[in-house]
């Protein structure tokens, strides 16, 4: 999402010249390329002003230090002012502290993903904080809302022991009914949090509201979150602004935001609406819902990363148990195909490649140097075809593997017998260097510092592609 805008601020940062001090003919360049940027990036016009005149004044005559260039002095400025358009370091968290049940409300225009939102956030609170949620849609509007939901909690619920489940539906009902009947549910089966789930409209009008400003008075909820569509741009922040006025707010989830839009709803929201940012969705995945740290997109825009957020999404999503069990074999010295696809698994799991380079800092270059490639875990998906269509003993020893066999593994896999000589060839390179890094007491070293994540960052290294070689070409 904030991919271009990133682009631009390295390019603003690198034209500064070199000198002792920041004259303010360089800021006021600096600052007209910024200003730019941000209208690009859909930014409101107010938050663009207050941000440009808050950098200038901070800038200007600003003492460059030894060994810092006039680019990372602007970039510092800038990144602190970004951390406080965005709302401030750090998250801002739900409220746990309030007596059982704790009433959610979440509110929206329709289509921005409420209910997705609300089985993510059920996943989130019963896996992490180990909290017992019900679910109920108060959606009586939208044919199947309440069985969508349903369906949800009954995912989710089979993935945290029961800890989600879902209100009974109850024909005839009104969304200020079903709401006082999960209050109900929720005090007498001993829940620790309701979640309930409004019905959106496709615009903003008075019915909406006076049936949200009900719920509201019945629920008294603790949280009041506005889910919006990161792709609606400046419209997000208009919806957010309309619904503060009239039903109140405690916070934003951003949805969508793996799509393509420039991210200026997200640079604008706390700055024009005064709440905060508290979650962003980025895909349909009930895991797929993170807290919003303004700091680390700060990070990402000004092509710092985000290596605290890989980090973290690494230890989430990644098998430690299997990465261990990989790692004692590649120390062993018996690293073949099958573990191979055991890595791939593993990175399958982060994403694609191109959003784990977003999150390392100094990758945006590289990025852009590798546009039109095959950047995703396609090639991976490939591999793994190919090895599928190999017999047990020749993923153990694929030393085995002749021209025949070449043939007959390509046909059934769907690739080609160059691809396959790729696969094996990349391999055995990946397994050579192996063995000298284990022979020079250099891999155990590796497996130690990664925390036996089996081989992981050998695999980033080389993007993916055995033997330190990209994932494409």
């Amino acid at each position: 999402m904030f991919e271009q805008l990133s682009g631009r601020m390295s390019k603003v940062f690198e034209g500064l010249s070199r000198g002792e001090r920041l004259s303010e003919g360089d800021v006021t360049e600096a600052m007209r390329e910024v200003r730019l940027a941000m209208l690009e990036a859909d930014v409101a016009l107010p938050v663009v002003r207050s941000f440009v005149s808050k950098v200038k004044e901070r800038a200007v005559g600003g003492e460059v230090l030894d060994g810092v260039s006039p680019g990372q002095a602007v970039a510092k400025i800038v990144n602190d002012a970004l951390i406080e358009a965005l709302g401030g370091a750090g998250a801002v968290p739900l409220n746990l502290s309030a007596p059982a049940p704790i009433p959610y409300l979440l509110v929206g225009l329709q289509g921005a993903g409420k209910t997705t939102t609300a089985g993510k956030l059920a996943l989130r609170l019963a896996s992490r904080e180990r909290k017992k949620v019900l679910l109920a849609s108060l959606d009586v509007q939208r044919p199947a809302a309440q069985l969508q939901l349903q369906q949800i909690a009954e995912q989710v619920g089979g993935r945290t022991d029961g800890l989600v489940t879902s209100l009974p539906i109850e024909q005839g009902q009104g969304p200020v009914e079903i709401a006082r009947r999960a209050l109900d549910a929720g005090r007498r089966e001993g829940f620790d949090i309701v979640i309930l789930d409004t019905a959106g409209r496709l615009a903003i009008d008075e019915a909406l509201m006076d049936e949200v400003r009900q719920v509201r008075d019945v629920a008294k909820p603790v949280e009041t979150l506005l889910v919006v569509d990161a792709m609606t741009g400046q419209d997000a922040v208009n919806t957010a602004q309309s619904f503060k006025d009239q039903i109140g707010l405690t916070g934003v989830i951003m949805s969508r935001m793996d799509g393509d839009a420039r991210g200026g709803a997200a640079l604008s929201m706390k700055a024009v609406t005064g709440e905060p940012i508290k979650f962003t969705g980025s895909g349909e995945k009930m895991e797929a819902l993170e807290e919003f740290h303004p700091e680390r997109v700060a990070g990402r825009i000004l092509g710092l990363g985000d290596v605290a957020g890989l980090v973290e999404k690494a230890s989430e999503q990644l098998d430690q148990e299997e990465g261990e069990r990989v790692a004692k074999r590649m120390l062993a010295g018996k690293f073949d195909l099958n573990d191979y696809v055991s890595q791939i698994n593993q990175i399958n799991r982060l994403g694609s490649i191109s959003g784990i380079l977003g999150m390392l800092p100094g990758m945006g270059k590289l990025k852009d140097k590798l546009a039109g490639k095959d950047l995703d875990t396609s090639i991976f998906n490939r591999h793994k075809a190919i090895i599928s269509s190999m017999t047990a003993q020749e993923r153990s020893a694929p030393e085995i593997i002749k021209a025949s066999r070449k043939k007959r593994i390509a046909l059934g896999s769907g690739t080609s017998v160059p691809e396959v000589n790729r696969l094996l060839k990349q391999f055995s390179e990946m397994s050579t260097m192996m063995k000298r890094l284990n022979k020079m007491g250099g891999l155990s070293g590796l497996m130690r510092g990664m925390g036996g994540a089996g081989g992981l960052g050998d695999m980033f290294k080389g993007m993916g592609g055995p033997g330190g070689r990209p994932p494409f070409g």
